[in-house]
């Protein structure tokens, strides 16, 4: 494929890493630097912008010094970001306007609210393939605009960017050069058409969004600009950019319609490849793009799950009954299996396929035997049973998913042996956990390397997949159907509206 590095970006929601790939696709460097994550008001997470810019400086810095290789012999940069995140910058000089408001953020619930009680949501739905849910960009930038001074002002004069991480990493990256973004981040603002493919002048009225501020969208992988060479001491190309969960999509090779990948981190992110066609869900899954190349776009329908590795998070440092994430597999193998206790982690409120964002957490089936162990049991098989949820809704939207297809998983919850076998058992469907388990980061580097000509097309890609374990499922029906019917149940009650019956 020819010499050179490739460089990826992988920006998320607590720490930003830099990974250096070779041309044969293997990891040759990596670093990491958390940042600080803040929290003024009850449901209110927000993020300095220049604190992440400064770790992602840092980290790039960190990677090629590892790596033992000069600036100039990295090929391409590939960036992938946490998305929904929602930042606004001044054009001159590039000075961010407020503190980033983070995808968690949920102080627009009542914007949201309102909206669909004008009875809009039907129209956003359609054009966006998103929910009105303050977990999307769009009524975040009409927060700011309307609760900073001056800002509304300044936007409709063109004095104001807007974008995502991606976008606002591409203008600091450029010195002010780029403000661009790609389809996947744009199709998760609520302000973009997925259909036909550009920025909805309806719906920037209907959120009060001037389109001044908007970046200009397109493929994933293109000729984004380059470094300034202040950076770095050379003027790298920038090549692909993608949202996290579309960028392990495409690290996980998922280029064939009906094949699935999950994302088990904080939350979970499961996206099922529907092809050509956008397939509207009616079990309030999210229909979004997959990726756009070459002008082509290839549409998904997503799940999201917002309490995964957090309830493992909520065992070690809530209720201290393990000191380390690792310990929850094997303190879950000991439970009693006679108990049937139930975590449903609504801390945040439930995620697809429910979307109540008012429901919180609840235990359900305690008794004077329950322990430690069963509590992380029903912490770690929670995360089966939403998986679950969010399979079966995407089977019923597009049949052609068929009954038991693969899963592919990454994230850190992936190295949990306990927690794969659960997924596979309550699933009753194979999990592949790959050999590379940086998918997002390998996803964004494909996309800038395969447009660098570096690595190979999507079909030699592909090929190159690996699978380290595949976990079949082990569990007799009659118990994996007693299991979901009582998940079910504690569900049912957890729901805002349902109340204890």
């Amino acid at each position: 494929m020819g010499a050179g590095y490739v460089l990826a970006i992988d920006q998320g929601t607590t720490s930003s890493r830099a990974l250096l790939f070779d041309a044969d696709q293997r990891l040759v460097a990596a670093a990491q630097q958390e940042f600080p994550q803040y929290f003024p008001a009850s449901g209110w997470v927000e993020h300095d912008a220049e604190e992440i810019w400064a770790s992602v400086v840092a980290v790039i810095r960190a990677a090629i010094g590892k790596a033992g290789i000069a600036p100039s012999a990295i090929a391409a940069i590939g960036i992938t970001n946490q998305r929904e995140t929602a930042v606004v910058w001044e054009r001159d000089g590039g000075r961010p306007i407020h503190r980033a408001i983070v995808w968690q953020d949920r102080r627009t619930a009542e914007d949201c609210a309102a909206l669909r009680r004008d009875g809009v949501e039907a129209e956003v739905t359609a054009r966006t393939g998103l929910l009105l849910d303050p977990y999307f960009s769009g009524t975040k930038l009409a927060w700011l605009l309307d609760r900073v001074e001056g800002a509304r002002a300044k936007a409709e004069a063109g004095a104001l960017a807007f974008g995502t991480i991606d976008s606002f990493l591409l203008w600091r990256l450029t010195g002010g050069r780029a403000h661009r973004t790609d389809a996947t981040n744009a199709s998760r603002t609520l302000l973009y058409d997925i259909h036909r493919g550009g920025w909805s002048e309806e719906l920037c009225r209907l959120l009060r969004v001037p389109a001044a501020v908007l970046a200009e969208d397109g493929d994933c992988a293109a000729d984004f600009g380059t470094t300034d060479p202040a950076l770095f001491g050379a003027a790298i190309p920038i090549c692909g950019m993608a949202g996290d969960q579309q960028a392990a999509t495409i690290g996980q090779a998922c280029f064939t319609p009906g094949m699935v990948k999950s994302t088990y981190g904080t939350g979970c992110f499961a996206l099922l490849n529907t092809g050509s066609k956008p397939i509207a869900s009616r079990h309030r899954l999210l229909t979004t793009i997959a990726y756009r190349l070459a002008g082509r776009t290839s549409y998904a329908l997503e799940g999201s799950i917002f309490v995964a590795g957090a309830a493992v998070q909520w065992l070690r440092d809530g209720l201290k009954l393990i000191a380390s994430a690792q310990e929850s597999g094997p303190l879950a193998a000991t439970a009693d299996p006679n108990q049937s206790v139930y975590l449903v982690p609504a801390f945040t409120g439930l995620g697809a396929p429910w979307w109540d964002a008012e429901a919180r957490g609840a235990l359900f089936g305690l008794t004077r035997a329950t322990g430690p162990a069963e509590l992380a049991r029903a912490a770690l098989e929670s995360v089966a049973y939403q998986t679950l949820d969010l399979v079966e809704a995407m089977r019923q939207d597009w049949t052609e998913a068929g009954e038991a297809r693969v899963l592919r998983v990454d994230g850190g919850m992936i190295a949990s042996d306990w927690t794969m076998q659960a997924i596979a058992d309550i699933l009753a469907a194979p999990v592949d956990r790959p050999t590379i388990v940086e998918t997002t980061a390998l996803g964004a580097a494909w996309l800038a390397a395969s447009h660098a000509g570096l690595w190979p097309d999507q079909q030699g890609f592909a090929a190159r997949w690996q699978c380290d374990r595949r976990f079949q499922p082990t569990m007799p029906a009659e118990v994996r159907d007693e299991k979901v019917a009582g998940w079910r149940d504690a569900v049912r009650r957890t729901l805002s509206g349902a109340g204890a019956s």
